[in-house]
C-alpha cells in the first residue's frame, strides 16, 4: 500500500495550492481517503476526506469554503484544493486511507483509526 503526496510548498497568504495523493496497492473504492494536518505544538487533525465509491465528503469547519477535496477514480488519486490560504494553515499535510468506512468518521474519531499514511509534506503560508 502506498500513498504518495505531492504539491506542497511555500505560498503567500491569500494564495492557493493543490495537493495530490496518488494511491496504489489497494482497491481505491474500498477506502475513504482523507487529508490531515499537523501544525507545530498542535495535534494532528483531520481536514477533509472523501469516499471514492460515492463521492461523499467531510469538510472540517476550519477550512469550509476554502478547501475542497476531489477524487479521480481512473488515476486512484485524491486532490486537495486549498484557496485563500492563511498562515494558520501552515502544517505538515498527510494523506491517509481507511478501509470500509464513511467520511463522517473524520468528525468523530481521531487519526489513530486510519490504517494507511503517506509520508507527509510541508505547506507553509507566509504572511
Amino acid at each position: 500500500v502506498q500513498l504518495e503526496e505531492s504539491g506542497g510548498g511555500l505560498v503567500q497568504a491569500g494564495g492557493s495550492l493543490r495537493l495530490s495523493c496518488a494511491t496504489s496497492g489497494f482497491t481505491f473504492d474500498d477506502y475513504t481517503i482523507g487529508w490531515f494536518r499537523h501544525a507545530p505544538v498542535k495535534e494532528r487533525v483531520g481536514v477533509l476526506c472523501i469516499s471514492p465509491r460515492n463521492g461523499d465528503t467531510y469538510v472540517a469547519d476550519s477550512v469550509k469554503g476554502r478547501f475542497t477535496i476531489t477524487g479521480d477514480n481512473a488515476k486512484n488519486t485524491v486532490y486537495l484544493q486549498m484557496n485563500s490560504l492563511k498562515p494558520d494553515d501552515t502544517a505538515v499535510y498527510y494523506c491517509a486511507a481507511k478501509f470500509l468506512t464513511t467520511p463522517q468518521i473524520m468528525a468523530v474519531l481521531g487519526p489513530s483509526v486510519w490504517h494507511e499514511w503517506g509520508q507527509g509534506m510541508q505547506v507553509t503560508v507566509s504572511s
